[in-house]
């Protein structure tokens, strides 16, 4: 079985895409797309872990390409990639696009590792506390059954 963390980069420059599976590809199952279009449909396909997008690319911003995603794909975490410092970006991606973290291009591949790792952390934790909120959910509901089944005894 594959244990590796599954990311989505999505890119609209075809270098940075070639080269951020050249750097990442031992430590991670990367997945990659040129458009936000084929970002979508890697999603209906596989189950990703973390996205990686730029922010700047020619049919969607990163973080437009983010916020519509949020219904159907809430659980991946979101990391925004861009060349410019951009405010108003920076804001709307928190806003609006629920990212967990803003780097600027050209990454740094130790620190691109570093929130990797804490991204993947924070994506575990939460599909855990998701399966023991269930449990608990189930066994309140079970205690509720045989409470009132000996109250009307």
């Amino acid at each position: 079985m594959d244990d590796k963390i599954r990311i989505l980069y999505i890119d609209d420059e075809e270098h940075n895409l070639n080269a951020f599976k050249a750097s990442f590809r031992r430590m991670y199952d990367i997945y990659t797309a040129i458009s936000p279009e084929e970002g979508k449909r890697i999603l209906q396909e596989n189950d990703i872990e973390i996205i990686i997008t730029d922010q700047r690319m020619p049919q969607m911003t990163g973080v437009e390409f983010l916020e519509s995603i949020i219904e159907e794909y809430p659980d991946p975490m979101r990391i925004l990639l861009t060349g410019y410092t951009d405010i108003q970006a920076l804001i709307d991606a928190v806003n609006k696009g629920q990212i967990y973290r803003y780097m600027t291009k050209p990454w740094n591949e130790e620190e691109l590792k570093m929130f990797v790792r804490q991204a993947y952390e924070v994506f575990s934790l939460r599909k855990e506390n998701k399966v023991l909120t269930k449990s608990l959910i189930q066994a309140n509901n079970q205690l509720e059954f045989m409470l009132r089944q000996k109250l009307l005894s």
